[in-house]
């Protein structure tokens, strides 16, 4: 098992946001967590990640408790990529990449022949190799994205967490996140935990989902199970269909507006 979560609580200023929360993420998997805004996403998965202490409950990585991680064992092993925004950083994407190697270089930080080497390819694994003397502030979202996830690779981890990786993306860099992950857990066997927003897309990618609502697990399960049209319309208060995807086995959610509301 990758993770696993026990009961964990989370509040912010004695102001609850996760509410005993308890799930598992095998190893390998694409797990992607969904819900309203608001509902404690974004706090879970900075949770999972270390930056957050939790105010109750446990979580278990690899079987032993995050808590017992030193941070440099942990960076070895945990990759996190933040909500993507305005990156007016003046580094280059290829050092940008490097940074990657933080938790491995010595006492000096100078990187050696073999973080150079990874870096590289990490760039060229997520399709940057082109871009690399760019500077991150002259780059699309699109780009800026995946140097994120380029970084988060050199570090070799076994776990990628990611918040919302494809927000603010047009459809073909949305497609083109999705199927980097995709090939990362086949190719290296690194396990995916995501927050998305999007329904649709978490359906076509994702082994199994979390839906939290209020900070409180309301569903989990394979895609079929969660995204369920009563399940669903209880979570997010509004009209929803769910039907068959016509591009493959998965369910698809279609919003059903108001009556009136487009006469």
């Amino acid at each position: 098992m990758a993770i696993r979560v026990n009961k964990l609580s989370y509040a912010y200023r004695r102001t609850p946001v996760l509410h005993d929360l308890t799930f598992e993420v095998a190893r390998g998997e694409c797990f992607i967590v969904l819900g309203p805004n608001g509902s404690g996403k974004t706090t879970l998965i900075k949770t999972l990640a270390n930056l957050l202490p939790v105010s109750g409950g446990d979580i278990f990585f690899r079987d032993r408790p995050l808590k017992r991680y030193s941070r440099g064992d942990l960076a070895r092993r945990v990759a996190y990529v933040a909500q993507a925004g305005i990156d007016d950083s003046p580094f280059s994407v290829k050092e940008m990449v490097i940074m990657g190697r933080t938790p491995y270089l010595g006492v000096l930080g100078v990187e050696g022949r073999t973080d150079l080497e990874f870096a590289r390819q990490a760039i060229e694994y997520t399709g940057l190799s082109r871009l690399s003397n760019r500077r991150m502030n002259s780059l699309s979202g699109g780009e800026r994205q995946r140097a994120h996830i380029a970084r988060a690779i050199c570090q070799q981890p076994q776990l990628i967490l990611l918040d919302e990786p494809t927000a603010a993306l047009d459809l073909a860099h949305q497609i083109r996140i999705m199927d980097l992950m995709a090939t990362l857990i086949k190719d290296q066997g690194i396990t995916v935990v995501m927050v998305s927003h999007d329904i649709n897309l978490a359906a076509m990618y994702a082994d199994r989902l979390l839906l939290i609502v209020d900070g409180r697990v309301a569903a989990c399960g394979p895609p079929a199970q969660v995204i369920d049209e009563q399940t669903l319309a209880r979570a997010y208060g509004c009209h929803i269909l769910v039907d068959r995807s016509p591009a493959g086995p998965w369910p698809r959610v279609n919003l059903v507006p108001k009556e009136g509301s487009r006469t």
